[in-house]
């Protein structure tokens, strides 16, 4: 199975009273996020599924991410994909769907550099997941503690036209 995480792109900034999980992409974080999703696309990459947290600014994201990679099911929300849930949790969740080729997973830090870590089966290494970033890790087992392999990852700096 290929496995790409997402982390959501540049949201607006906090406001008083309201709950983070409603902050919103900014135009800059949809330019950068549309950058990295157009040279992904150049790597024929075609989720199978696509899971995201049920924060506006992840479904914003992995909404984005359905449309570039002309993925043709629906977007999936899951808990096991908020900022502070454990990896494990996340893990969980991809083995449940263990049939599917290929799946990205629209998130946030601190879980996407800790799902990174987790899921190579080092979970002491350490990620610079940027906003708007996403990586491959290939994983062919799905036992309790998975052994992925990472294939490559991109940032917005990395996808400059």
């Amino acid at each position: 199975m290929q496995i790409y995480l997402l982390r959501h792109g540049i949201a607006e900034d906090a406001r008083p009273g309201h709950p983070d999980s409603e902050r919103a992409l900014t135009s800059a974080g949809r330019e950068k996020l549309t950058r990295v999703l157009k040279r992904a696309r150049s790597t024929d990459l075609s989720p199978s599924l696509v899971l995201s947290s049920p924060y506006v600014r992840a479904e914003q994201t992995a909404e984005m991410a359905a449309e570039v990679l002309a993925h043709q099911g629906k977007v999936v929300r899951t808990r096991a994909l908020v900022p502070e849930a454990p990896p494990a949790l996340a893990w969980e969740e991809i083995r449940s769907r263990k049939e599917e080729p290929a799946i990205l997973l629209a998130s946030h830090e601190p879980l996407m550099s800790s799902l990174a870590a987790f899921l190579l089966g080092s979970p002491g290494l350490q990620l610079d997941m940027k906003k708007a970033a996403l990586l491959r890790i290939d994983c062919d087992r799905f036992g309790p503690e998975p052994k992925g392999v990472l294939k490559w990852m991109l940032t917005p700096s990395l996808c400059v036209e």
